[in-house]
Parts: C-alpha cells; sequence; structure tokens
C-alpha cells in the first residue's frame, strides 16, 4: 500500500521535490515496519519457547508413566510407534500387531477399537498381554493397560488416528498374582482348620469365620449369618462378663453354649486371644472354638461302662465258680497255649495249673500224626490264629488214669495282644472216648440193620421201573409190528424193537456184574496180551453205532499206530461201554470224544515216591455237565444225576469197582452244569515189545 502511494507522488512530482519530501516518510515507516517485525519475531520466540518447554514437559511426564506411545493410521492400516520400544519395528501393519496379542484377549481388544472408531466411547481402555518375542521363538508376555483415544480430521467428522497410551503392569499383574494366591493359601488354612476360628474388630464386629465356626454356630448360609453379623461380642455371654471393651485378656473356658436364636446348644471349648499392634492399641479379637460334646457324651459313657465292667468282674467270679465245678463234675479240663514261653498248660478249673510241657512234645500224644491240625503244630502261629476244633485218638499221657489211647474233643480260640499279635491260645479238652466208641458202635449196627433192607428196596424198586420200561417198549412195538405194510415202517419200528432188547440186555448185564463183584469178594482182573491200539479200534466202530442223533459227533481220539500190554479186554471194554453209553444219554448236541493216552504217574510207595506207568482212558462229551458236589456221589451205586433218564445207576459203580481192581484211579472233570464233562480212568500197565 505505501509503495503505490509513493509511485503516484512520483509522477506528480520531480525527483527532488519528492525526494526531499518522502524520505522522511519513507525512513518513518522503514522504522515502523522494523520494529512491529522485532516484536512479532519476539513473540514468536516467546511462543515457541513456552511451546517447547510444555512439549518437553509432557515428554518428560510420559516418560516418568508411560512405557510406550503407539499411533494406529486407519486409512493405511499401520501402526506406528511413537514412544517407546513395543514394536519390533518403527511401524507395523494391523495384522502383525494382533499376532503380538494373546488369541485369549485378541477378541475383547478388537472390540474396544471398534467401539472407539464408531463413536460409542470417548475413551477405549482395556488389557491385554502382549508378546514381546519374534514367530517362532519362546512367548515372553507382558500385561499392558491400553489408554486410546480418537482424533478426526477439521471437519469433526472424519476419523484420523488413534493415539493409545501402554501402560506396562506387568510387575503390579504379578505381585497381584502373588497377593492372590498367599491371600488364598492363608484362607484355605482357615477355612481348613480343624477348629472353629472367627475374627472380630476392634470394635467387637464379626469380620469372617471359616467352615467349622459356621457349621457349630448353625450360619444362615456359608458365608454370613444375619444374627451373629448384627451382635456385638461384647454384648454376648460370657464376654460380656469377663471382658473389659477395647482391653480384652487372654480367655480359655469349657462349658455349654445356648443361643436360641441359632437353635444352639453345644459344649463348646472357646479361646479368645487379643491382637494388640505395636503401640499397645487393640486390632482383632481372635476365637477359636471345638466342639466337645461328643467327648463330653463319650467320657459319661466310659463312666457308665466302669460302674458296668465292676459289676461283671462280679458276675465273672461267681460263673467262674460255677464253671469249676461243672469242669469238674464232667471230666473238663481247660488249657493255654503260651507261644512267647513255648509251653502248653493244663488246669483244674480255670486257674489252677496241673500239668506243664513244652509244645515240642505236643505233637507226640496224637495217635494220628497225618491229620491237617497235627501237622499244623509244627507251625503254631498259623494253626492256633483262628478258632479250631478237633476230635481225635490221645496217647493218655494228660486224660487221667487210661492206659489205652482216648478219643479227645479240643476246641480253642486264639489270644491276641494289645498290638494284635497272637501271643497262644486256650480252649477245652474233652475225654469223649465213651461216646465214641457208642456211637460206633450204634452206628455199625444200625448200618447193618437197615443196609440190606434199604439197598434191597432201592434195587427192586429200580430194577423194576427200568426193566419195565424196554419191556414195554418191545411188546408194544411187537403188537404194532404186524399191522404195518410199509417197508420204511417196518424196518424203523424192528429198529427200536432192537434198541430197547439192547438197552435191557444191558440192565441184565449190569445187574448181574454186580452181583457177581458181591459174591466173588469184588472184581477178576484177567490180564491178556493185546494190541490196545486195534483193541480200541474195535470198541471205537462198536460205540459209533450208539451215536445216533445226527447233531452229536463221534470222535475217536488213537494216538498210537500200535500199543502192546496187557490188559483186561471184558472188563476194559465194559468201562468204554458205560462211559459211552452214559455220554449218550446226557448230551443232545456237541460231540462224545472217546480217546486214550499213555500217562505216568508219580505215588507214595512205602520206600518213598514212585512212578507208574499206565494208560490214561477217557470218554468226553458235551452235555449237561457233573455239579462239583456229585463228582464223589457219581461213581456210587445207584447214584443218578437225573431220575427221569432210564439206567440202573450201576454203570460208573461198575467202572469204579474195575478201576479199584486194577489197581488204577478213576474220576470225572466238569465246571457244573451245561459245561460238559470228562470221565476218565487210568490203569497201571506197561507197554511191551511185539
Amino acid at each position: 500500500m505505501l509503495l503505490n502511494i509513493t509511485f503516484l507522488l512520483l509522477k506528480s512530482m520531480s525527483i527532488a521535490w519528492m525526494l526531499q519530501i518522502l524520505f522522511p516518510i519513507v525512513f518513518a515507516i522503514l522504522v515502523y515496519e522494523l520494529m512491529q517485525n522485532y516484536r512479532i519475531r519476539r513473540k514468536v520466540r516467546h511462543e515457541v519457547e513456552a511451546m517447547q518447554a510444555t512439549h518437553d514437559m509432557m515428554d518428560n511426564a510420559l516418560k516418568m508413566v508411560v512405557n510406550n506411545l503407539i499411533i494406529y493410521d486407519p486409512h493405511t492400516e499401520t501402526i506406528h510407534q511413537l514412544d517407546g520400544q513395543m514394536l519390533p519395528t518403527e511401524s507395523i501393519s494391523v495384522e502383525d500387531f494382533k499376532k503380538h496379542i494373546h488369541p485369549d484377549d485378541l477378541e475383547h481388544s478388537v472390540e474396544a477399537i471398534h467401539q472407539l472408531m464408531n463413536g460409542e466411547v470417548p475413551v477405549a481402555e482395556f488389557d491385554y498381554r502382549w508378546n514381546y518375542s519374534e514367530a517362532g521363538e519362546t512367548p515372553r508376555w507382558i500385561y499392558l493397560r491400553n489408554a486410546s483415544v480418537a482424533e478426526y480430521e477439521k471437519d469433526g467428522k472424519t476419523l484420523a488416528n488413534i493415539i493409545s497410551v501402554l501402560f506396562d503392569e506387568t510387575d503390579p499383574h504379578h505381585r497381584q498374582m502373588e497377593e492372590e494366591a498367599l491371600f488364598q493359601k492363608y484362607k484355605q488354612i482357615f477355612e481348613n482348620s480343624i477348629v472353629g476360628l472367627s475374627f472380630y474388630s476392634a470394635e467387637g464386629w464379626l469380620l469372617d469365620a471359616n467352615k467349622i465356626m459356621r457349621e457349630i454356630c448353625h450360619f444362615d448360609t456359608d458365608t454370613t449369618d444375619a444374627y451373629f453379623s448384627s451382635t456385638n461380642l461384647f454384648d454376648v455371654f460370657p464376654f460380656n462378663e469377663i471382658f473389659t471393651r477395647y482391653q480384652p485378656e487372654e480367655y480359655w473356658g469349657c462349658s455349654l453354649s445356648i443361643i436360641p436364636e441359632r437353635n444352639m446348644r453345644v459344649y463348646l471349648e472357646v479361646g479368645v486371644h487379643p491382637i494388640y499392634d505395636r503401640e499397645g492399641k487393640l486390632s482383632y479379637i481372635s476365637i477359636a472354638t471345638r466342639d466337645v460334646s461328643s467327648e463330653r457324651d463319650m467320657y459319661l459313657q466310659v463312666k457308665k461302662n466302669d460302674i458296668e465292667i465292676k459289676k461283671m468282674n462280679e458276675e465273672i467270679l461267681i460263673y467262674e465258680q460255677e464253671l469249676r465245678y461243672m469242669m469238674e463234675t464232667c471230666g473238663l479240663q481247660s488249657w493255654r497255649i503260651s507261644l512267647e514261653r513255648n509251653t502248653i498248660e493244663f488246669y483244674h478249673g480255670l486257674s489252677t495249673v496241673i500239668k506243664t510241657f513244652s509244645l515240642d512234645h505236643l505233637r507226640d500224644i496224637f495217635m494220628n500224626p497225618d491229620n491237617d491240625y497235627v501237622h499244623g503244630i509244627d507251625n503254631p502261629e498259623k494253626i492256633y490264629s483262628k478258632p479250631l476244633s478237633y476230635v481225635g485218638l490221645m496217647k493218655p499221657m494228660i486224660t487221667g488214669q487210661h492206659t489205652e489211647p482216648q478219643w479227645i474233643q479240643i476246641n480253642s480260640v486264639p489270644e491276641f495282644d494289645e498290638d494284635g499279635k497272637l501271643k497262644g491260645a486256650f480252649g477245652i479238652w474233652r475225654n469223649i472216648d465213651k461216646l465214641i466208641r457208642k456211637q460206633e458202635e450204634l452206628k455199625h449196627e444200625t448200618e447193618r440193620a437197615n443196609d440190606s433192607g434199604r439197598m434191597k428196596s432201592a434195587f427192586l424198586a429200580n430194577m423194576t421201573h427200568e426193566i419195565r420200561t424196554p419191556l414195554n417198549a418191545i411188546v408194544g412195538f411187537s403188537d404194532v409190528l404186524p399191522m404195518l405194510s410199509s417197508e420204511d415202517e417196518r424196518t424203523q419200528m424192528l429198529r427200536l424193537i432192537m434198541d430197547n432188547c439192547d438197552m435191557l440186555m444191558r440192565l441184565v448185564n449190569d445187574i448181574q456184574a454186580a452181583a457177581a463183584f458181591d459174591s466173588k469178594g469184588g472184581v477178576q482182573i484177567a490180564l491178556t496180551k493185546v494190541d490196545f491200539a486195534k483193541f480200541f479200534d474195535s470198541i471205537c466202530e462198536s460205540m459209533s453205532q450208539r451215536v445216533q442223533s445226527p447233531d452229536v459227533e463221534f470222535i475217536k481220539d488213537s494216538p498210537y499206530p500200535s500199543y502192546f500190554t496187557k490188559i483186561d479186554e471184558a472188563h476194559l471194554r465194559q468201562v468204554f461201554t458205560n462211559f459211552v453209553t452214559n455220554a449218550v444219554k446226557y448230551t443232545k448236541q456237541g460231540h462224545i470224544k472217546l480217546g486214550y493216552r499213555k500217562e505216568w504217574r508219580e505215588e507214595e510207595g512205602p520206600d518213598g515216591t514212585i512212578t507208574r506207568e499206565g494208560l490214561y482212558l477217557y470218554c468226553e462229551d458235551t452235555g449237561e455237565g457233573v455239579p462239583p458236589e456229585s463228582h464223589e456221589k457219581i461213581f456210587d451205586r445207584f447214584f443218578k444225576l437225573n431220575d427221569y433218564i432210564q439206567g440202573t445207576g450201576l454203570g460208573l459203580s461198575i467202572c469204579k469197582a474195575i478201576a479199584d481192581a486194577s489197581q488204577g484211579y478213576i474220576g470225572v472233570q466238569s465246571e457244573g452244569k451245561d459245561c460238559g464233562s470228562t470221565f476218565w480212568m487210568w490203569i497201571p500197565c506197561e507197554e511191551l515189545k511185539e
């Protein structure tokens, strides 16, 4: 503006006049401009210095309280680090930034930033865990507190940046976790104490109570109780009488505690301990309680028991006198074994010792050294550790003036010390010789009187039924036979008649065999040299015809091409026949297997153990099986597992008689019903050369 004015004046005036007139004016204007510029520069410099001081002050403040300062540019999807060293580089992408956030914290962190970007909140504050390590390295997690604000463009609507201030909360977090763990540790000790514990303030108000205390006092809930929370300790009996408010002393007592408001009536042992600070000022009051109601009841019960024991001892004394009289009258003797002294003592009554000798000589007085009880005397800790009863013959060294062995009944019970260790046994010896001999005579005569009639009656009844069954079939089928016109029907009818004739023949043979065994004093064995393999093949050919059911397979087990030995062919044929016949009766499906093999057996002889060679014969079936309790009875005469199945009950008893006469053994193997069975017999024989 000043230059324009000067230009106009120059046009209208001469240069000299103009220089004279305008020079002072221009000089004044220049001086004014210089002064104004100086004032402006000085003001700007002051403002810049003030801004720098503010910046330095803010920077120092941030360094004191803030670990990191970052800015998020939503346009480029990058995050820049303004201060700190949290980011691996000066700027990273948002996706790389997310990879450093713990997966469990990522979702809520992203949600908080989205709320800030959408304007839902002015400031987004949230916590997350940050991994300082790079990919592939062991994670190093720190705990960060994020405070973020949004920066907008001049229009106030367009988001420009998000500035985030990050506070490192790792150390405070760890300290908090340690304090929490320590608190939980002491809380657990407090809660799981074996006594009831509670804490009161110095003013007498309830602060906390553990589980035992809450149970004793019948709290409303697992944590609080309305009555105890609103009742002051110094107002409750007996504390209102024994405590001086704010200066209570140590207290211990045991009494009946009654609180009607909590339906509480228990005997408690109570201990009160006031807790003072360093200045001697009351801080807390701790109370420990223990429910002694059960202990009190136990004490009363023990006291009652003592009275009853005293009375019982008096009754025992009277009982012992009566027992001694009874034992003397009945000829009983009590005895006691002491393992510590290795002695056995015999008493007259219950306390007077009449004979003592060492346990080492106890076995010598028994007449049957093979008895299990007598064998157990060598190990008294085992035999006398449980109650026992024994009846047997004994030498007369303890049985009075007798010279002959006497039958003695022994009963005993073990005696243990306080630690449960066996210290001996106590029992009764009774001479029952006369009773046993009378019983044996009576039993013998009774058996002789009844055996004959019983056996005859059973035999006749059984034989009448067994013989009538095949005879009825033979007679009935014979009457029907002439009326049949078909050749197949006649053949079938003839086969049934022949089967029943064969059954009748076997019955007669069994009866004759049993009668012959009785009349001749037993089975007479006649040995002849045979090839047992061929003999067995002929038997199997004959026995296979007896297995007619299509559901039952006959199996032959002949392991040797030839085996020469001496056997009684007739009797062994009878054994195999009876085994197979018995199997056919009880096997409806499966198989019947007949076999044999060489087998050596060890036996106890007069000169020690001997080994004998022999043949093991067996018949295995998948039939009904034999219950374990019938394994021994099944070889008795007339014994039958099923009375509805035909048979005399003589077949297996005949087999046993043949086994006994051959100096062999017989038996059955079966796990029970529907498990099949294996009947076997072992006879001594040696393999011979051809």
